[in-house]
Order: C-alpha cells, then sequence, then structure tokens
C-alpha cells in the first residue's frame, strides 16, 4: 500500500513538472469559486460563476506559461496590497492601543508610531525626515 501512494506521489510530480500550480491569486479563485457554488443552492446563477472560476483555477494551475501566469500575478497582488495594509494596520492600532499613538507625518503622510504618555515629543519621521512636535 505504501508503494502505491509513492507511485501516485512520484507520477503527479512528473505531470506537474513545467507547470506553474498553485499561487495567492490561484488559492482566492478556488475560494471564491466555492463560495460561489455554494450560493447556488439559492440562485442557480451563481453555479455558473462559480464554475467558470474552478476553471479558470484549473487552467492557472496547470498552465505552463509561467511568464503570463506571473504577470496575472503580480497584478493580483498589486490589486490586493492597500487593502490588505489597511487591514493590517487596524489590526496593529487595535493591539497597541493602550501602549502606542499612530498619526500621520505633517509632510510625507506617512504613519508614524509614538509610545503614549511621554508628554510631548520631537518626532523625526523616518521618510522624510521632517521633525514633528507631537503629544502623546
Amino acid at each position: 500500500m505504501k508503494n502505491f501512494f509513492a507511485r501516485i506521489a512520484s507520477r503527479m510530480q512528473r505531470f506537474m513538472y513545467g507547470r506553474y500550480g498553485s499561487d495567492e491569486l490561484t488559492l482566492f479563485l478556488m475560494g471564491t469559486a466555492l463560495v460561489f457554488l455554494l450560493l447556488s443552492w439559492v440562485l442557480w446563477v451563481f453555479y455558473f460563476v462559480g464554475a467558470a472560476l474552478l476553471i479558470w483555477a484549473t487552467f492557472r494551475s496547470l498552465s505552463r506559461n509561467v511568464a503570463a501566469r506571473q504577470r496575472e500575478r503580480n497584478r493580483y497582488l498589486r490589486l490586493i496590497a492597500k487593502p490588505k495594509n489597511f487591514f493590517k494596520l487596524q489590526k496593529n492600532k487595535f493591539r497597541d492601543r493602550k501602549t502606542h499613538k499612530y498619526f500621520h507625518c505633517t509632510h510625507c503622510r506617512a504613519i508614524l508610531r509614538v509610545p503614549k504618555g511621554k508628554g510631548t515629543l520631537d518626532v523625526t519621521c523616518p521618510r522624510c525626515h521632517k521633525i514633528t512636535v507631537k503629544k502623546t
């Protein structure tokens, strides 16, 4: 039985050699396809959208055109970068709400973090090196 699974794994590795495989975009497409397929129980039109997304994800995984798939992945990562960073900042603000204060640099709008309860501080922005006076 052990050899059976080893042979299957070996055949799968040989089949996938030279193919793109999965990445963040493929996993997102598969997750979205799953949601649409679950929503198809409510409205049948969602089934076709979910099936199309699943076919697209499978196509991307089995594709041998690695350069095109990497361009798609880079566009996807650029698209989700701002929302991802926004939610990461909100998470950090919530985590540090008792110990630190966040504010924007008055010159370059960079987000700065200073400890709370230290009085009035001269804060130097690491991006533009301007000094901002803030009360913590």
